[in-house]
C-alpha cells in the first residue's frame, strides 16, 4: 500500500468535528467575504424601489460610462485573445531562447500594482513624458483619453487568456499537430482543425476572466483617464463619483452590474472548469485505450 492511499486512508478517518469544524469555518468566511458583500449591494440598489433603480441607468454620465466601459473592453479582450493564443502556442509548442523571459513578461501585471502600470503610462505618453510632444506634433492624445484608458485595461489583461492555455496546450502535447501535418494539413489548417477545437474551453475560459477583470479594472484606468464625468469615466470610476457625491443608491445600482457581471463570470467559470475536467479526462482515457491496444 502506497503512502499516498495511507494519508488519504487517514484524512477519511478524522473525527467528525473536524470534518464539521472545518466546512463551517469554510462556509463562515465565504459567506463573510463574499456572499453578504453581494447581497448588500442589491439591497442598497432597491431600498428605494425599482423606478429609482432604473432611473440611475438614465443618467446621461452612467450611460457614457457605460459605454467607455464596454468599449475599453470590447477591444482589450479581443487583443488578448490573439496574443494569449500566440503566446501560449509558441510557448507550448516550441522551444526557443528566451522562453523563460517571455513566461515572466506574461506574468508581469500579476507582480506590479495597476496604480504604477498607469504612472509608467502618464511618464512614456503624458504631455511631459518620454513620446509625449512627438505624438503632440502629429495630434495624439494617449493619456487622459480613450486611447489610455484601453492600454491600461490591455496591462492588466492581457496574462488571463496565455495563462489559462499554457498548462492546456502543455499537456495535450503536439502528437496531433505533427499528425495532421503529416497527413499534408498546413499550419493554418492544423490550428482550426486540430489545435483550436481542443482548446475552445480554455479560450473562453480565459476570455470570460479577461472580460471580468476589463470591466472591473479601477487602478490603472483611474490614473491615465483623468476621471471626466460623461468623458473618460468607466463605470468603476463612475461609481467612485457616485459615492463620493454621497448619491448611495445610484453608486449600488451601477454597482449592481458589476455584481452580476461576477456572478455570471463564477458560473460561466464553474460550466467550463466541468467542461476542461470532461474533456481531459476523456481524453486521459483514450490514450490509455490506445496504450493498451
Amino acid at each position: 500500500m502506497s503512502e499516498t492511499t495511507n494519508r488519504l486512508r487517514s484524512g477519511q478517518q478524522d473525527p467528525m468535528w473536524v470534518r464539521y469544524l472545518a466546512i463551517t469555518i469554510s462556509l463562515a468566511f465565504t459567506s463573510l467575504m463574499l456572499v453578504l458583500p453581494l447581497c448588500v449591494v442589491f439591497w442598497e440598489a432597491l431600498r428605494k424601489g425599482v423606478w429609482v433603480y432604473f432611473a440611475a441607468f438614465q443618467d446621461r454620465n452612467a450611460i457614457q460610462a457605460i459605454y467607455m466601459t464596454c468599449l475599453a473592453a470590447g477591444i482589450a479582450v479581443p487583443l488578448n485573445l490573439v496574443f494569449g493564443i500566440a503566446a501560449s502556442w509558441a510557448i507550448a509548442k516550441f522551444s526557443f531562447r528566451g522562453k523563460g523571459f517571455l513566461i515572466a513578461l506574461i506574468d508581469l501585471p500579476f507582480a506590479i500594482s495597476p496604480v504604477i502600470s498607469g504612472l509608467v503610462y502618464i511618464l512614456v505618453f503624458g504631455m511631459q513624458g518620454w513620446l509625449g510632444k512627438w505624438l503632440e506634433g502629429y495630434g495624439i492624445q494617449i493619456i487622459f483619453a480613450v486611447p489610455g484608458i484601453v492600454l491600461a485595461t490591455i496591462f492588466v489583461t492581457f496574462p488571463f487568456v496565455a495563462r489559462e492555455l499554457i498548462p492546456l496546450m502543455e499537456e495535450q502535447g503536439s502528437e496531433e499537430e505533427w499528425a495532421a501535418i503529416s497527413l499534408g494539413a498546413s499550419g493554418w489548417q492544423t490550428f482550426w482543425r486540430v489545435t483550436l477545437p481542443n482548446i475552445k474551453w480554455g479560450v473562453l475560459y480565459g476570455v470570460l476572466l479577461c472580460n471580468a477583470r476589463a470591466m472591473g479594472e479601477f487602478g490603472a484606468v483611474s490614473v491615465v483617464s483623468s476621471n471626466i464625468r460623461g468623458g473618460t469615466n468607466t463605470l468603476p470610476l463612475h461609481i467612485d463619483a457616485l459615492h463620493a457625491d454621497y448619491n448611495s443608491v445610484a453608486a449600488f445600482s451601477m454597482a449592481s452590474i458589476l455584481a452580476l457581471l461576477g456572478v455570471v463570470t463564477l458560473i460561466g467559470k464553474t460550466l467550463l472548469e466541468r467542461k476542461l475536467v470532461n474533456e481531459s479526462s476523456q481524453s486521459l482515457e483514450s490514450t490509455a485505450t490506445g496504450d493498451a491496444i
